[in-house]
């Protein structure tokens, strides 16, 4: 089986070298850009598997190379934040990032997001094929199309992230039961929900911003203190 390739966009050329040796050695292929322009060509110019991208850097920042890769940007892509700074992770995950982690990390640490990222992006895959019904969840006018991994909102396109599809689709194979936070964090992000952690809050709330243009009505509602029901609609 090939190396995954990962784009690593940072200027601190210490931790670069640090993360492409350690990465090398759990079989990933790694390319290093130290500044978001050359970062962003690079993104468009090749195929990779998952984006590492830091925030604070030279040209563009990390903010704006997300704005640049746009909605329809499908590789996923990590954060890395600076410690504390809660305003860049809700930022980052607005803009589109799958998850986010706080400099210093350790590096165990960063190969668990990594993998827990390409892991869901692998089961996503199994599900593509011919498609059949069961590939298909319906409900309160969102249809979600495993085969395709396509999901529309009164047959209007909605273009998710990674980790908002995911999100989505755990809400809607619960819909009508609560979904604890805790549930969402494990099983969509692979981590437990630390305190203060707003980013199942953020996934959550990008997925209602997405739908709102073609849909008033209230799709995912939240259940103060226990987490979030996929309401069915009234036709199920």
């Amino acid at each position: 089986m090939s190396d995954k390739r990962i784009l690593l966009i940072d200027d601190d050329h210490d931790l670069a070298d640090l993360l492409s040796a350690y990465l090398s050695a759990n079989h990933f292929t790694v390319d290093c850009c130290f500044d978001g322009q050359s970062g962003l060509k690079k993104a468009f110019s090749h195929e990779y598997d998952l984006i590492l991208l830091d925030v604070m850097m030279p040209k563009l920042n990390g903010f704006e190379v997300l704005k640049a890769l746009g909605s329809q940007f499908k590789t996923p892509v990590l954060m890395l934040t600076a410690k504390g700074d809660n305003n860049d992770r809700v930022l980052g995950l607005e803009l589109g990032a799958d998850d986010y982690l706080a400099k210093p990390f350790h590096h165990q640490e960063l190969l668990a997001r990594i993998n827990a990222i390409l892991r869901r992006i692998a089961i996503t895959k199994e599900h593509q094929g011919e498609q059949t019904q069961e590939q298909l969840l319906q409900a309160n006018g969102i249809v979600l199309n495993h085969a395709t991994r396509q999901v529309t909102c009164q047959e209007n396109l909605l273009e998710l992230t990674s980790t908002e599809y995911h999100v989505l689709t755990l809400l809607m194979q619960q819909q009508g039961n609560i979904v604890s936070k805790e549930v969402l964090s494990e099983q969509v992000l692979g981590r437990k929900l630390a305190m203060f952690d707003r980013s199942i809050d953020v996934h959550v709330s990008n997925i209602r911003r997405k739908i709102l243009p073609f849909s008033q009505e209230e799709k995912i509602k939240t259940v103060r203190g226990a987490g979030y029901i996929f309401l069915p609609g009234e036709s199920q």
